[in-house]
């Protein structure tokens, strides 16, 4: 196992789809991390130009889709907290919008959380035996219904993305850069 200069497991270079796909999601994870550590309340509440977008956001958001994607959608279970609380309908972005409230420490359990919970889900969904191309149990809207390896692949590019404003964002805080 390969560890960079910031603490990251490289994914690995010569393995079967679903270590490469979870390697490269854990990546993404730490990288995430490596972005937002150390920093106070005021550097998580920090934006960089015109955008409304910060690391505490970011961090909140990243809670949230973990929770969605693994929790609700690949095994069909009831959100949890604080997301079964909250009024979607009078703010879409809450997530976003109310990490301006939390501590850095709740942000980090928050999200630490939900990628434990995370990646407990997906053994769980391994260990059934359908691989990953077993399905959600929840279907989207239109009937279509996602596999695991679809879902991987979604977290992974929402993770790259995200990351990639992280790194805007940091650097703005206190001129950290890097990949």
């Amino acid at each position: 196992m390969a560890v960079d200069e910031q603490g990251r497991v490289e994914p690995p270079v010569a393995a079967d789809e679903t270590a490469t796909l979870l390697g490269f999601l854990d990546f993404h994870r730490d990288t995430l991390a490596w972005k937002c550590a150390g920093l106070d309340a005021q550097a998580l509440r920090a934006t960089a130009g015109a955008s409304s977008m910060t690391l505490g956001g970011l961090i909140k958001h990243l809670a949230y889709v973990e929770d969605h994607w693994f929790s609700r959608s690949l095994h069909g279970l009831e959100p949890s907290a604080p997301w079964d609380e909250v009024d979607w309908g009078a703010d879409p972005d809450w997530e976003w919008h109310s990490a301006a409230e939390d501590t850095p420490e709740q942000l980090l359990a928050l999200w630490q959380g939900a990628v434990d919970r995370s990646r407990e889900l997906v053994a769980l969904a391994l260990a059934d035996g359908g691989g990953l191309d077993t399905p959600a149990r929840r279907a989207w809207a239109d009937g279509r219904t996602p596999s695991l390896r679809w879902i991987l692949v979604h977290m992974v590019e929402e993770y790259s993305r995200h990351n990639g404003h992280a790194d805007l964002l940091r650097e703005s805080v206190d001129g950290l850069v890097g990949e």
